[in-house]
């Protein structure tokens, strides 16, 4: 499939203004982790058992960075297009699996990225809180668009007093169309007790209120 570019020259994100590691450092990074025996699986394997279970088969990951969980998840057998608006991350994404869809695009305007509905929307890795201030409702409503009918969206994200709340998170969920299912202090489904970390899983809203 051909890799795609949309707008992301116009993107403005927390992390773009970022000094984090890019491309082959950040790989690097999760490659120790793996050496030392370290599962840097947790999001694909909760993903592949939420599918398995929903019956869904396509997945996007947003904010895909180098393509981790969606080269992991498409070698799992589903359907996985990855979108993120930093063009050193998708480089190494795209040289890592050319075969796959790598969509360059902000992800508060995907209007015209061209992303095909999918069962599940994927949000790893800190995505929601480095996002640019503001726009988290807008990129929530977009990926809603996204989704199919009672398709899910699963989001982890570090829980911060300086970052988004996870009251502001569900609020701008609600207004996306959003339903809370479930909500996690890790990726392997340990129960949240109010912790610094939160694996949320919401479902679309089947019909109008």
């Amino acid at each position: 499939m051909s890799d795609d570019a949309c707008g992301a020259q116009r993107a403005s994100t927390r992390w773009q203004k970022s000094a984090a590691p890019r491309g082959d450092e950040y790989d690097a990074r999760w490659k120790s982790l793996a050496d030392a025996g370290q599962n840097i699986h947790g999001e694909a394997d909760l993903v592949e058992s939420i599918l398995r279970e929903s019956g869904g088969h396509s997945v996007l990951d947003a904010g895909c960075g180098t393509g981790r969980v969606a080269i992991e998840l498409a070698s799992r057998g589903f359907v996985v297009a990855g979108v993120d608006a930093d063009a050193a991350m998708l480089a190494a994404a795209r040289a890592k699996a050319p075969d796959l869809r790598w969509i360059e695009a902000d992800l508060a305007d995907l209007s015209t990225a061209g992303v095909d509905r999918v069962n599940l929307v994927l949000l790893a890795g800190n995505v929601m809180i480095f996002l640019e201030p503001g726009t988290e409702a807008r990129v929530l409503a977009g990926l809603a668009g996204r989704l199919t009918p009672g398709g899910l969206l699963v989001a982890g994200f570090s829980v911060r007093p300086d970052r988004l709340s996870l009251q502001q998170y569900d609020r701008a969920a609600e207004a996306a169309g959003l339903l809370p299912v479930v909500r996690w202090a890790t990726w392997d489904r340990e129960p949240y007790d109010g912790g610094d970390y939160a694996v949320s899983v919401h479902r679309l809203r089947r019909s109008p209120r």
